[in-house]
C-alpha cells in the first residue's frame, strides 16, 4: 500500500557551519530543496519528524510533499547525511519533482519466492543477495517504491542477472542502459557444506587407499 509522506519545513536565511550546529541543537535538521525551474531554498525540518519518516523504507523512493511557507512542493529525498557515531541526521537534500520530466532514483530490491526456490527448499542452498538496490530512470508518475525480484525458480548455482529483471512500465535501468549486466542474486551451497563434502571425499579416498594397501600385504 502506497503511503503519503508530508515533510513540514521552514525557510532559513542564516547559513554556515556554526548556524547549522546551532540549528541542530534546537532539534532541527538543515536541509535544501533544489531542482526544477525554481531557485534552491534553504530549509530546516524537525529532526524527530525526519526520524519517523525514515523508519519507512518507502520514504527513500517516494514522491514527498514538502510544506513550506504555506506552499506544497513535490520532491524526492536525494541525499541524507548522518552523524558517524550518533543517531543524528546532519543534513537532508530534497530535489523537486517536475511532471513530465525524467528523473533518476535509487530504489530497493525486494526478493520474493525464497521459500519456493528448489535450490533452497530441497538442495540446501542459501540466497546470496549481491545487490539490494537499483538506480532507475523514469517519469515521476512511474516511480516505483521498489523492484520485485522473483527467486522462486532458482536452483543451486543458478542466478538472476540485471537483464532478467522485470521492470515496471516506463522504468529503465541506468546500469543496463550503459551496457552492464551484473548478477543481482544467486543460490549457492554454503561454504561450510562444500568443505564438509570435500573432507568426506578425502576421507573416503584415504579409506580406499588403506584397503588397497591391506590387500597388497595379504598377498605377500
Amino acid at each position: 500500500m502506497s503511503e503519503d509522506f508530508i515533510v513540514h519545513a521552514e525557510t532559513r536565511s542564516v547559513q554556515g557551519t556554526g548556524a547549522s550546529r546551532r540549528l541542530r541543537r534546537t532539534g532541527k535538521v538543515p536541509a535544501i530543496l533544489y531542482g526544477g525551474d525554481a531557485e534552491p531554498v534553504q530549509l530546516s525540518v524537525d529532526h524527530n519528524e525526519m526520524v519517523r519518516h525514515l523508519e519507512h523504507e518507502a520514504f527513500y523512493s517516494h514522491i514527498l510533499s514538502i510544506e513550506v511557507d504555506g506552499k506544497t512542493e513535490n520532491a524526492v529525498l536525494k541525499d541524507l547525511q548522518r552523524h558517524p557515531s550518533k543517531a543524528q541526521i546532519l543534513h537532508a537534500d530534497f530535489m523537486r519533482v517536475v511532471a513530465g520530466q525524467s528523473m533518476r532514483m535509487t530504489v530497493p530490491l525486494h526478493f520474493v519466492g525464497e521459500d519456493k526456490s528448489p535450490g533452497i527448499k530441497n538442495n540446501g542452498g542459501v540466497l546470496d543477495r549481491l545487490r539490494n538496490e537499483l538506480e532507475i530512470e523514469c517519469l515521476p508518475r512511474n516511480l516505483p517504491e521498489y523492484i520485485e525480484v522473483d527467486v522462486s525458480g532458482l536452483d543451486v548455482n543458478e542466478s538472476i542477472h540485471l537483464e532478467e529483471l522485470t521492470l515496471p512500465e516506463g522504468v529503465t535501468s541506468v546500469a543496463q542502459a550503459h551496457g552492464e549486466n551484473w548478477t543481482v542474486v544467486a543460490v549457492h551451497v554454503p561454504r561450510a557444506a562444500v568443505e564438509t563434502d570435500e573432507e568426506a571425499g578425502d576421507a573416503d579416498d584415504a579409506a580406499d587407499g588403506d584397503a588397497a594397501d591391506g590387500e597388497g600385504e595379504s598377498e605377500d
